[in-house]
């Protein structure tokens, strides 16, 4: 019985989180439905300057629960400007939790709303978000033979002519580095041997073609890249052998008490236009990220463990900045439930939304 409770108590800690955040996605997309009607006639710029500004809304609520709900420290090392720029984010891959760290910065430098992502192509399918991922300026893209470079620069160039604000993030690994599939981490060690290039041991050999498009497509646009390498705080065992990445429910249920993010800035004039050397040079960057990490985890000082080379700041997300959101959308989703009519937009929302998203991004991808 007491086991039971426990338990129960433990779930608790994300169910109410994801209730929340899920529960609140019909209305979101309400809101920006209409405003995507009412735009439809106006220059693109317009739609995306309140587009951003709804994304900015929603991702502040998430924020909410992924940063002062669950009390997580945050760790920041390097140079992060306190401006918004139009940048390129190149980060390591080893969870979903991933995707937020990104929203913890662009927060910081009042860019949450140009937060847009190079994601795989299965993500596109996912109820209403995959189709509203790609609306916002996302790009889905597919592995080696079927990557579509020519459908990606357009959609760079769609953007560029809307002036569209850049906060493009890529994870160049192209999958999760899992202690736990040691197969993927061993055959992604083999092809870079076989390349002649540096083994990793804490992250997997990156791929350059979205990195290569991105950058050359928009260099005259972006003013700079963010190299920026995460490490989760209690992903070690009591062997001190490296554990899985703390999934979503896990940070949500509190398993980790700090984040710790190296955020390195790189002018576009020294990064190598020609895929070749590209490719290179972007080997080189992921050298470094597991130098960081190798410290991270293995350095024979314990005292240098758990935390990166350098200067840090603890930087606290105040609670002005989200909590509003919250309650706004909370509000909203609230009132809606109340009556008989506002349920039942609800849940056509729900159902017909994610019809109408499948249908439109398998029309156009």
């Amino acid at each position: 019985m007491l086991l039971s409770l426990v338990l129960h108590t433990y779930s608790m800690r994300y169910v109410l989180p994801a209730a929340v955040m899920m529960g609140t996605a019909p209305t979101y997309v309400l809101a920006w439905g209409a405003w995507r009607l009412l735009s439809a006639v106006l220059p693109t710029r317009f739609y995306r300057e309140v587009d951003d500004r709804l994304y900015t809304i929603y991702q502040s609520m998430v924020l909410f629960f992924f940063e002062n709900y669950t009390g997580v420290q945050v760790i920041i090392y390097g140079d992060l400007p306190k401006n918004k720029e139009n940048v390129i984010y190149l980060s390591n891959h080893q969870c979903t939790v991933d995707w937020i760290i990104a929203d913890m910065l662009a927060i910081r430098q009042n860019a949450l709303g140009h937060v847009r992502y190079v994601l795989k192509d299965g993500l596109k399918w996912l109820p209403l978000y995959g189709w509203y991922f790609s609306q916002h300026g996302g790009v889905y893209v597919k592995r080696s033979a079927k990557f579509n470079e020519k459908e990606m620069r357009e959609k760079f160039r769609a953007q560029m002519k809307a002036e569209t604000p850049m906060y493009l993030v890529i994870f160049p690994e192209g999958t999760r580095y899992n202690p736990e599939i040691p197969k993927v981490i061993a055959d992604s060690q083999s092809f870079a041997e076989k390349e002649g290039l540096a083994i990793l041991k804490h992250v997997l050999t990156p791929r350059v073609k979205a990195t290569h498009v991105a950058i050359d497509t928009m260099k005259d646009y972006l003013d700079a890249v963010y190299d920026v390498t995460v490490a989760y705080e209690g992903t070690v065992d009591h062997k001190g052998q490296r554990k899985l990445a703390p999934s979503m429910t896990e940070f949500l249920c509190k398993e980790c008490p700090r984040v710790h993010i190296f955020i390195d800035r790189i002018e576009l004039k020294d990064i190598p236009e020609e895929q070749m050397y590209m490719r290179r040079w972007l080997h080189e960057r992921f050298e470094i990220k597991d130098k960081l990490l190798i410290e991270f985890y293995d350095a024979k000082d314990s005292k240098r463990r758990n935390k990166f080379p350098g200067k840090s700041v603890h930087s606290k997300l105040s609670l002005k900045k989200t909590l509003p959101s919250l309650l706004f959308l909370g509000g909203l989703t609230a009132s809606m439930l109340l009556t008989e009519s506002g349920r039942k937009l609800y849940v056509k929302t729900w159902i017909y939304g994610t019809l109408i998203g499948c249908l439109w991004v398998s029309i156009k991808p």
